[in-house]
C-alpha cells in the first residue's frame, strides 16, 4: 500500500483546509526563519494574503518578525513554544522521576557518542566525516548521530526546564497554574 494519498484523500484534504489554517499550519512547524514567499509557496496559497495571516500571528505572539535581513522572515516564538511543551510534559501523566530518568538516558546518549568519535559536539562529529576516510554507511550514520545528538540537546533544555518549574507548572484543582 503507498504511503501517498489517494486523489479522492488529497481532494479532501484541500477541501477541508483553508489557505489559513495551512499557513498557521506550516508557520507554527517553521524549524528556521522563513520568509513569506516560502511560506505561501509551502502552503500552496498566494503571497499577499499569507503576510497577512503571518502579521496576525506576530500580532497574537505565536511568530515574531525579523526585519534585519535583506528579507523579511517568520519564526515561531521559541518561549511560547518551549512553555507550551513544558506544560505538555507535566500534564502528560510521568512523574518528575520519570522525566529526571529520561535526561539521565539522554546524557548517557551523549555522553557514549563524545567517547566513540572522541568529539565534544554534533558539529565535531559531522566534521569528522570530512577528516575521515568512511564508507557512506559510517558516514550516514554519523550525519544520523549528528541530528539525533542536536535533538537531544534541546530535548533536555525542555525536560530540564519542565522539572525546575514543575511545581509551578502544576494546574490546581480550578486549571490555573500556581507558584509554587
Amino acid at each position: 500500500m503507498s504511503d501517498q494519498p489517494s486523489d479522492d484523500e488529497a481532494g479532501l484534504a484541500e477541501r477541508q483546509t483553508t489557505g489559513q489554517d495551512r499557513v498557521r499550519m506550516v508557520a507554527r512547524q517553521l524549524a528556521e526563519p522563513r520568509t513569506a514567499n516560502w511560506i505561501a509557496s509551502e502552503a500552496d496559497w498566494s503571497h499577499e494574503p499569507t503576510k497577512r495571516v503571518l502579521e496576525r500571528l506576530v500580532d497574537d505572539g505565536v511568530l515574531r518578525r525579523d526585519e534585519s535581513g535583506a528579507h523579511t522572515t517568520y519564526y515561531p516564538d521559541y518561549r511560547r513554544q518551549a512553555i507550551a511543551e513544558a506544560t505538555r510534559l507535566r500534564d502528560s501523566g510521568h512523574s518528575v522521576e520519570d522525566l529526571t530518568d529520561r535526561v539521565a538516558e539522554m546524557k548517557a546518549d551523549i555522553r557514549e557518542w563524545k567517547a566513540e568519535f572522541d568529539v565534544d559536539s554534533p558539529n565535531q562529529l559531522r566534521a569528522t566525516i570530512a577528516d575521515d576516510e568512511l564508507d557512506p554507511e559510517a558516514e550516514a550514520r554519523r550525519r544520523e548521530i549528528a541530528r539525533e545528538w542536536e535533538r537531544l540537546e534541546h530535548r533536555i533544555e525542555i525536560v530540564g526546564f519542565t522539572i525546575r518549574e514543575w511545581d509551578f507548572l502544576a494546574p490546581d484543582a480550578n486549571g490555573v497554574a500556581v507558584n509554587g
